[in-house]
C-alpha cells in the first residue's frame, strides 16, 4: 500500500513538473540564481521575448540598465545592418602628389588614405592579406610607371580625426590588442604578437621577439612566472603612438601559447613601413623614411595630399564583417562600425556622434534612448548601461528583417545555443536566439558583480538558460 502511495505520488510530482509553464519553470531558475552565493552582491536580469511576435514571456529586473561587455556588439552589428546595410564596404584610397618624371621617378609622395576599413591586412580573407594588399599596392605603382620615388610612404588617417580610442575605456585594456583604438587607417587589425621566454616559477618572463618584426619598438618586461593554473594575467601597456612597451603582469607556469598580443600603437606608420620594405626587396626606392600623418605632426611637418589616385581598396561586405565580428567578438570591428554609422548620419567621425546616431535609430522603433546609455560599440567600457528588456527587443526587430540570415549565423554556439557572450571583470552576459517547443524566442541575460569564479556563474547562467531549449 505505501509503495502504491509512493509512485502515485512521484507520479503526480512529474506531472506537476511537465505542467509548469516556461515562465515558472524559468522564475524557479531565476529565483535560485538569486539566491545563490555568487550572486548575493549582483545585479541580476534577463528578459525573454517571443521572437516572431515580440510577446513577453519571462521578464525579471527588464529595467535594470547594467553592463553589457560584448553582448553590445549586438546591438552594434543589427544596427549596422540597419544604417549601412548589408552590401556596405570601406574604401581606401592609394594615390600620390607630386609629377612622375619621363625616368619613372615619382617626385613626391605615395599617400595611402584610410576610409575606415578594419580588415585591411587582416588574415581573415584571401583579399585582405597584408602580402596581399601590399602586392596590390606596389603593382599599382608599377603600372603607373613609378620606378622611383624621390619622397615618403605616408599613411593617412586623418579621416577620423584624433581621438582613436572611445571614452570609457580602461588603461588595462588600451595596450592590449581587444583594446587596439580604431583608426581611419587600420593595418594588420591593429595588433602584433609578442613572443616569450619563460622559465621557473618566481622568474621574469623576457621578450623572445615579436611577429610581425617591430623594429620600431622597445620592450621592457615585468611579469613574472606565477604558479599552474593561474592563467595569463599579463597586460600590455603602451600608449596611442608610443614607442616603449610595458609586459606587466603574471604568466602561468603552464600556459603553453608563450605569447601575448598587443595593439599596434600607430597602425598608419606601420602600414607605410611595409609597403616601403615591400617597394625595397621590388627594386623601387623610397628616398625618405616612412611616416605617418601622426609622426609627421608630432615632427611639424605637413602632411601630403593625395591628389592622383593609383588604386582603390574595398572591404568585403558588411555582412561578412559582422559575421567575424560577433564569432570572435572584434572590438575593432565594433567600433569601426559605430563611427561608420556617424558618417553615415551625416555628422562628424567620432565615438560620441556614432552612439547618438544609433540611439536616435532606435528611438523611432520605439527604443528609450536612455536604455542605450553607451560610450561605445564592442562593450569593452564598464561604463555602459542597457538594460536587458531593450536588448531583447532589438534582437527581436532584427529577427523581422531580410537580412536576418547573416545576422543569426554571425552569432556563435554556446551551451549549444545561438548566443554572443559577453565577459568583463565581474560581468557575465549573453543574448541570442533559441526555439522552445517550435515557439522562437529572443532572450538577453546580464549578471553584474558577481562573485567568486566566471566558470561556476557561467554554468549556473547556462542551467536557467537550458530552460528555453
Amino acid at each position: 500500500m505505501k509503495k502504491s502511495l509512493w509512485l502515485v505520488s512521484l507520479l503526480l510530482l512529474a506531472g506537476h513538473t511537465r505542467a509548469q509553464t516556461l515562465q515558472q519553470q524559468l522564475q524557479a531558475a531565476f529565483n535560485k540564481l538569486q539566491q545563490d552565493s555568487q550572486c548575493r552582491y549582483a545585479s541580476v536580469s534577463l528578459t525573454v521575448l517571443d521572437a516572431k511576435t515580440g510577446e513577453q514571456v519571462f521578464a525579471a529586473n527588464p529595467n535594470m540598465a547594467l553592463a553589457t561587455a560584448s553582448t553590445l556588439k549586438v546591438i552594434t552589428s543589427a544596427t549596422a545592418f540597419y544604417l549601412l546595410g548589408e552590401d556596405f564596404r570601406y574604401k581606401t584610397l592609394v594615390g600620390y602628389n607630386g609629377s612622375i618624371s619621363a625616368d619613372g621617378t615619382l617626385n613626391g609622395d605615395i599617400i595611402i588614405k584610410g576610409g575606415g576599413d578594419p580588415t585591411l591586412g587582416s588574415w581573415r580573407w584571401a583579399t585582405t592579406g597584408d602580402s596581399y594588399l601590399l602586392n596590390v599596392m606596389a603593382t599599382a605603382m608599377q603600372k603607373a610607371g613609378i620606378k622611383k620615388v624621390n619622397g615618403r610612404i605616408i599613411g593617412d588617417d586623418t579621416a577620423y580625426g584624433t581621438q582613436a580610442i572611445p571614452d570609457g575605456w580602461i588603461w588595462q585594456d588600451v595596450g592590449n590588442y581587444y583594446g587596439a583604438g580604431a583608426n581611419a587607417l587600420s593595418w594588420h587589425e591593429n595588433q602584433f604578437d609578442i613572443k616569450l621566454k619563460t622559465g621557473a616559477v618566481g622568474t621574469p618572463v623576457s621578450v623572445s621577439h615579436t611577429v610581425p618584426g617591430m623594429p620600431y619598438l622597445t620592450f621592457k618586461s615585468e611579469v613574472l612566472i606565477a604558479p599552474a593554473g593561474t592563467g595569463d594575467k599579463a597586460y600590455v601597456y603602451l600608449p596611442a603612438a608610443g614607442k616603449l612597451v610595458y609586459l606587466r603582469g603574471t604568466y602561468a607556469v603552464d600556459q603553453t601559447k608563450k605569447n601575448v598580443s598587443a595593439a599596434i600603437p600607430d597602425p598608419a606608420y606601420d602600414i607605410a613601413l611595409r609597403l616601403n620594405d615591400t617597394l625595397e626587396k621590388l627594386g623601387i626606392k623610397v628616398s625618405g623614411a616612412p611616416q605617418s600623418t601622426t609622426t609627421l605632426a608630432v615632427s611639424g611637418q605637413p602632411a601630403g595630399i593625395l591628389n592622383r589616385e593609383l588604386t582603390t581598396i574595398l572591404s568585403p561586405e558588411l555582412s561578412k564583417m559582422a559575421y567575424w565580428l560577433n564569432q570572435k567578438s572584434l572590438n575593432l570591428y565594433a567600433e569601426q562600425f559605430l563611427l561608420a554609422m556617424a558618417k553615415q548620419g551625416g555628422k562628424e567621425i567620432t565615438f560620441t556622434n556614432g552612439v547618438k546616431v544609433l540611439q536616435d535609430f532606435w528611438k523611432t522603433k520605439g527604443v528609450d534612448p536612455y536604455t542605450l546609455n553607451i560610450f561605445d560599440g564592442s562593450g569593452l567600457s564598464p561604463g555602459n548601461r542597457v538594460t536587458t528588456l531593450t536588448m531583447a527587443r532589438i534582437l527581436q526587430l532584427a529577427a523581422k528583417e531580410n537580412w536576418y540570415g547573416h545576422f543569426y549565423e554571425s552569432l556563435p554556439t554556446y551551451n549549444n545555443m545561438k548566443m554572443k557572450s559577453g565577459s568583463i571583470s565581474d560581468v557575465l552576459a549573453y543574448a541570442g536566439y533559441e526555439t522552445y517547443k517550435g515557439r522562437p524566442l529572443c532572450f538577453s541575460f546580464i549578471v553584474n558583480n558577481y562573485s567568486g569564479s566566471t566558470k561556476g556563474i557561467k554554468q549556473k547562467m547556462f542551467g536557467l538558460l537550458d530552460k528555453l531549449k
